[in-house]
């Protein structure tokens, strides 16, 4: 078509424009993206307000503007778009472009996370689990991070482990704790990795093994959860043998499945 017949010719469908723009986000063609938002943001569009205030909080396209984030996303979520839900309940909780309130961060996270957005449920079963701007709700963290894990939230996993394992509104179930673990530990999650291994160093919920526990306690090390899991290595590493040690090692060095 030449130059004049696309001058004239009908503008694509939103959402057309709205994937052609994701295409080109996700290619790194920030400016484009942007310049298909832009219009219909304006025209209402709540996908890309809350595209757009993504990219002012991020700093993708645009400088870095909490205050435009923050309103774009506040369109966007009052329009009921669940990830400009999420996103405006993070600028609360951080205080980006906004005062911070974690209350109403929390009653942000909970709009998006009934509209089955998993970061959302994540977030929302950590704050009612340690009542970080809502009540304490033991029953309602287990069941948001159980809808996160179903998406594969691997930090949903592992705090369904901690929820079965310190009896958290629930009675204490050290197999369902392991299980959880386990799940989270072979995704990578490190703190997870470290409880396993307590979990086979004493035979809770899973049968003792020095070994496999061993191999555990070195990959939750190795990623980040050190400060935890020292006192459990200390002791894995006195009940095992050399040839055992070096058996946990080998498979500490193998890829998760």
């Amino acid at each position: 078509m030449s130059w004049l017949g696309r001058l004239f010719a009908s503008p694509a469908p939103a959402e057309q424009r709205l994937a052609e723009a994701l295409v080109a986000w996700n290619a790194g063609d920030y400016g484009v993206a942007l310049d298909l938002w832009a219009p219909l943001a304006q025209a209402g569009s709540a996908r890309a307000q809350s595209n757009m205030g993504a990219a002012f909080l991020e700093g993708r396209g645009v400088e870095r503007d909490l205050e435009k984030a923050a309103a774009w996303l506040r369109l966007a979520a009052e329009q009921g778009d669940a990830g400009g839900q999420r996103n405006l309940a993070l600028c609360y909780y951080e205080g980006w472009g906004v005062v911070q309130d974690q209350a109403e961060a929390a009653r942000w996270y909970e709009k998006a996370a009934e509209q089955d957005d998993p970061d959302a449920q994540d977030m929302l079963s950590w704050m009612k689990l340690v009542g970080g701007g809502c009540p304490q709700d033991y029953r309602g963290a287990r069941l948001w991070a159980e809808k996160a894990a179903a998406h594969g939230r691997v930090g949903a996993m592992a705090r369904l482990g901690d929820i079965h394992h310190n009896a958290l509104g629930v009675d204490r179930d050290p197999v369902k704790a392991a299980e959880w673990w386990g799940r989270a530990a072979r995704l990578g999650h490190a703190e997870a990795q470290t409880m396993l291994g307590a979990a086979y160093l004493a035979g809770k919920g899973v049968a003792r093994d020095p070994v496999e526990a061993l191999h555990w306690l070195l990959r939750g090390e190795t990623g980040g959860a050190g400060e935890l899991a020292t006192g459990f290595l200390r002791e894995a590493q006195a009940h095992t043998k050399p040839s055992q040690r070096a058996e946990a090692a080998r498979r500490a060095m193998e890829p998760l499945l």
